[in-house]
């Protein structure tokens, strides 16, 4: 088994709590820490990825995810390439179209044509690359000759998954279900070859909570806010793409039953607009259950591709989930591959 593990932590209020976490998180053998980067709901992301950057000594960490429009797309590669700079290069970068972002100051998603424009420019930008913007030749100078920042592309619906193969190092998917990721990267796959890259080269990162315990009812009530989360986008898919497309009913179905959608608990355990999500779901989306059942959920992801598993720590019991990857899933997983 080859997974890495990271761990995405809100920018919460206060600051020293998010640092905490990370640390903790290094220190327990995860590789990534991320970050959301919804500036209204949360402490604006960057000061607080500048204070992992000096305070953490081997994780790398980024957004999961930003997007090109909040910012202006120049600012954000120069932000990122500054964040390499300081960190000896362990800067990654995670990319969207922008959901509660956006959506919370009253902007839609960031146009697709937009989004892969902005994409392309930034992949380059930041990495130390000349590139036209606006007509304008731009180069970061000071960005040459470093390791590369990796794009990862948050990716659910057919153009942006075609999106994420022709540009990105690699598709951010949010959730844990083998048959839609083996969908979802057999799309981004197929654009790649498309595109003349190499399809194998383009990874695969996962995202969701985790719960580990032997009370399945308290572990699938810790994570309901997480399917909810996602149908906001699976939402965005019908409406582009209408009731009967290619996209697999397994993603599309459970949305039917959905209410309401309310930013304030964005990512919240409790939120009330979970209560449409089914126990199937929330076991088919998360990664809970028993040590066995995590493990072997864990063993199904890097049997179909899974490169990166990120948890989503938005669930109680911080530490305790920390802990017990750190003692009990990571060492043994990662022997697996040895």
């Amino acid at each position: 088994m080859l997974l890495t593990f990271g761990v995405t932590v809100l920018p919460d209020p206060p600051h020293t709590r998010f640092v905490e976490l990370m640390q903790l998180a290094e220190e327990h053998g995860f590789e990534y820490g991320w970050t959301y980067d919804s500036h209204i709901l949360w402490h604006d992301a960057y000061p607080l990825l500048t204070l992992l950057a000096a305070n953490t000594d081997r994780l790398k960490f980024g957004h999961c995810v930003t997007n090109p429009g909040t910012r202006e797309p120049t600012v954000t590669a120069s932000a990122y390439a500054t964040l390499h700079a300081i960190s000896d290069g362990r800067a990654v970068l995670g990319i969207g179209r922008g959901d509660s972002a956006r959506r919370v100051i009253g902007y839609q998603p960031v146009k697709m044509a937009e989004f892969e424009n902005s994409c392309r420019m930034m992949k380059d930008l930041m990495n130390g690359r000349p590139v036209e913007w606006n007509d304008k030749e731009l180069e970061l100078e000071w960005a040459k000759g470093r390791p590369k920042i990796p794009m990862y592309i948050a990716a659910y619906g057919p153009k942006a998954l075609a999106v994420a193969g022709r540009i990105g190092d690699g598709v951010i998917i949010q959730l844990a279900d083998p048959v839609i990721i083996q969908w979802i990267m057999e799309q981004a796959r197929a654009a790649a070859a498309e595109a003349g890259r190499d399809p194998d080269e383009l990874e695969c990162l996962v995202c969701a909570p985790s719960m580990i315990t032997d009370d399945i009812a308290e572990a699938r009530e810790a994570v309901r806010w997480f399917p909810a989360m996602v149908s906001n986008h699976v939402m965005d898919l019908i409406e582009r793409y209408g009731e009967n497309s290619e996209i697999p009913k397994d993603l599309t179905e459970y949305v039917k039953a959905r209410k309401f959608y309310d930013y304030k608990d964005h990512s919240r355990e409790g939120a009330a607009h979970g209560e449409f999500v089914t126990d199937e779901i929330c076991d088919r989306f998360s990664v809970i259950g028993s040590i066995d059942q995590v493990r072997e959920k864990l063993r199904e992801l890097d049997s179909v591709g899974v490169d990166h598993f990120n948890i989503y720590l938005m669930t109680h019991g911080q530490e305790d989930t920390l802990a017990t990857y750190g003692r009990e899933i990571i060492p043994e997983l990662k022997g697996a591959a040895v």
